[in-house]
């Protein structure tokens, strides 16, 4: 068989720039429709779908606070920024972010569920189901209904678990906790539904748990002597080694002249 002799030297770069050319001109090709399709408005996001918790949000509010937040197109949209723009929004606490070809964006949301309302502007924060403290309108909800938790900033957490805690306590002797506060010593005090106010002291759930427990076991026993109830106790500190101290409503320990009954 008879070997064929090899392509002459300009025959040879004649073909490869013939290959590179055609491959210059696929390159531009792609180039140019990608940057139409980047610029083309049929692209750009018109339209946003929401699912999930829309009780407080829905597409119309959306598309008016986050919209001119956006940037680019179907493209070219950081999705991370998007979802970060839309958990900024009040009562979203999770957002997932999905594109919809051509121009859409599909929006799954999570919404804030308060349980308790927190701190002293208890006319914007509120604690979620997490524990976690977010800023809303209290006016969009029952707020007459909630709790109001208060403590040292980050330990909204911890206040929360101890509500849990000691709430069931007091339910045992038809107690309702209204509200419960950590002070920066790491104090716990409650207000109950009856207007008392009770130092729980310092101490773990169980060691709190503990002391409210022998409270509310012997507390009748005091009242009783006063022809009293459990509703007629202003304050009770629990901080004592071996007892606590108590006020009642309409009781008082003084004599007229102003000294100490014996």
């Amino acid at each position: 068989m008879k070997k064929l002799a090899p392509l002459p030297w300009d025959i040879r770069i004649m073909n490869i720039t013939s290959g590179v050319l055609v491959m210059a001109v696929l390159c531009l090709s792609l180039g140019a429709t990608a940057w139409w399709a980047l610029r083309h408005p049929v692209f750009a996001i018109q339209k946003i779908s929401v699912y999930g918790d829309t009780a407080h949000n829905n597409e119309v509010t959306l598309r008016a606070n986050v919209m001119p937040q956006l940037a680019g197109n179907f493209f070219t949209l950081d999705l991370g920024q998007a979802k970060e723009v839309f958990e900024a929004l009040p009562w979203v606490r999770k957002a997932n972010v999905r594109r919809e070809f051509p121009n859409r964006l599909r929006v799954q949301l999570n919404e804030h569920q308060p349980v308790a309302l927190w701190g002293e502007n208890t006319e914007t924060s509120m604690v979620n189901q997490d524990g976690a403290v977010f800023e809303a309108n209290v006016d969009d909800i029952d707020a007459d209904q909630l709790p109001v938790l208060s403590g040292p900033a980050g330990q909204s957490v911890l206040v929360w678990q101890m509500y849990n805690y000691v709430k069931p306590i007091f339910g045992s002797v038809s107690i309702g906790v209204d509200k419960l506060e950590l002070s920066p010593r790491g104090s716990w005090r409650v207000q109950t539904d009856s207007d008392a106010t009770i130092e729980l002291g310092r101490g773990t759930q169980e060691e709190v748990g503990q002391r409210l427990q022998v409270f509310l076991k012997t507390v009748s026993q005091v009242t009783s002597r006063y022809q009293r109830t459990m509703t007629s106790v202003l304050a009770a500190d629990l901080r004592h080694a071996n007892g606590y101290a108590l006020r009642l409503r309409g009781v008082t320990t003084l004599g007229n002249d102003g000294n100490k009954k014996p």
